[in-house]
């Protein structure tokens, strides 16, 4: 018994030429892919980020802007991104292993700390040899700027750069090693410092979220604020 239906191959090879032989179906075809384009870029090119700007602006403008710190009306920084603090009457942020170009040397580059056009670590692992050094040669320099013994542990983050090289906090027992040194050239006393460094400390996201750390260009704003550098004999000098 023959099937009444059957399977023919030509059939979609009709239809093809069936709308081949229709003159709109292609000007039909391209319009109605011009239009979707420019539909898709209308919402997801300028709808979209106009409403996620406007949002931003209206509920978050310090973030969306930023988070911009400001003294006296000028812009001293981002609270998003560490500076480098090498004066002794400063907290020290955490190391950066951001690189930059070499003036001396086109197409070479070059360390260049809390380089923010250029985020990224030295992706040395943990066995690395030049990493080992690099971190003992650190911990040997800030126990000497701190003035620490030789047995004195040192947190990680005073030695090791971030992942993003960029890192703007440090942690409370960081600041704490720094205290002394700190004092004496500002010319306070250590409870001065360890109210100041608590005032500074933040505290785990959603209390559960990271941990304590202590934002270096605040921290140092503030101390400013209490207190101006004391000026050595020898630094007027120079």
């Amino acid at each position: 018994m023959k099937s009444s239906s059957s399977f023919s191959l030509s059939a979609p090879l009709a239809v093809v030429a069936d709308v081949e032989s229709q003159p709109g179906s292609w000007g039909q075809l391209l319009g109605s892919s011009v239009r979707a384009a420019v539909l898709v870029m209308l919402v997801t090119g300028i709808a979209y980020p106009l409403l996620t700007t406007g949002v931003a602006q209206a509920v978050f403008p310090q973030a969306a802007n930023g988070s911009l710190v400001m003294r006296d009306g000028q812009i001293v920084g981002s609270a998003l991104i560490g500076q480098q603090f090498d004066a002794a009457a400063y907290f020290h942020g955490r190391p950066s292993a951001t690189l930059g170009p070499d003036s001396a040397k086109e197409g070479a580059s070059i360390a260049t700390p809390y380089n923010a056009g250029a985020s990224g670590a030295s992706n040395q692992g943990v066995t690395h040899k030049d990493l080992a050094e690099t971190v003992a040669a650190r911990v040997a320099q800030y126990r000497a700027d701190n003035g620490l013994a030789t047995g004195v542990s040192v947190p990680v983050d005073a030695v090791t750069a971030s992942a993003s090289g960029l890192d703007p906090h440090i942690s409370p027992a960081n600041a704490a090693l720094q205290l002394p040194r700190v004092a004496r050239e500002r010319g306070l006393t250590l409870a001065q410092l360890q109210q100041l460094v608590r005032q500074s400390t933040e505290q785990r996201s959603l209390f559960f979220l990271g941990e304590p750390r202590v934002n270096v260009l605040q921290l140092n704003l503030a101390l400013d604020a209490l207190s101006k550098p004391v000026v050595t004999s020898a630094a007027a000098k120079e």
